[in-house]
């Protein structure tokens, strides 16, 4: 019985459950890093419009918005769906910030693979972590528009379509 009490108290966390709508994202932008650097983009460069491409930077490129798309449903649905924000907005705005992100992400990718000579396959991961934290924050109270003042005080609202 105190099992169920306390998944139903992990469940009610905000913050516990962008974890878990984050980590489902990571996992589909992973698993897709994974088979397209490995399995469908193996050439080392491809060149696209005028443009010359690593294959680590096109296969980042393509899991990072995969896994966003992701991360929005899971977290508009289960961990935000008290904002009041209308949906296009809501994906307006986290696509806003996901652009960013890939920006940072792929600095930081690059930093990682170009001047620490990490594998691609472990700096990918370390990239995205090294930016979570930031990312509940921004997401919370810009794409999704919730105060810090209803968070801290437990205030819920009722769910909106």
């Amino acid at each position: 019985m105190d099992s169920i009490t306390l998944g139903n108290k992990l469940l009610k966390n905000q913050a516990i459950r962008f974890v878990f709508s984050a980590g489902i994202g990571f996992l589909v932008d992973m698993s897709a890093f994974y088979f397209l650097y490995h399995k469908f983009l193996t050439q080392k460069t491809y060149h696209i419009l005028f443009y010359t491409v690593r294959n680590y930077t096109l296969s980042f490129s393509i899991s990072f918005f995969l896994g966003v798309l992701t991360n929005f449903l899971i977290t508009r649905y289960f961990v935000f769906s008290e904002s009041k924000l209308p949906p296009y907005k809501q994906f307006f705005r986290f696509i806003s910030v996901a652009i960013i992100g890939y920006f940072a992400n792929l600095a930081v990718l690059k930093l990682f693979i170009q001047s620490l000579h990490m594998d691609p396959l472990v700096a990918r991961p370390a990239a995205a972590l090294s930016l979570f934290f930031l990312s509940y924050f921004v997401h919370k109270f810009f794409s999704f528009s919730l105060s810090l003042r209803h968070h801290a005080t437990g205030t819920s609202y009722p769910k909106s379509n």
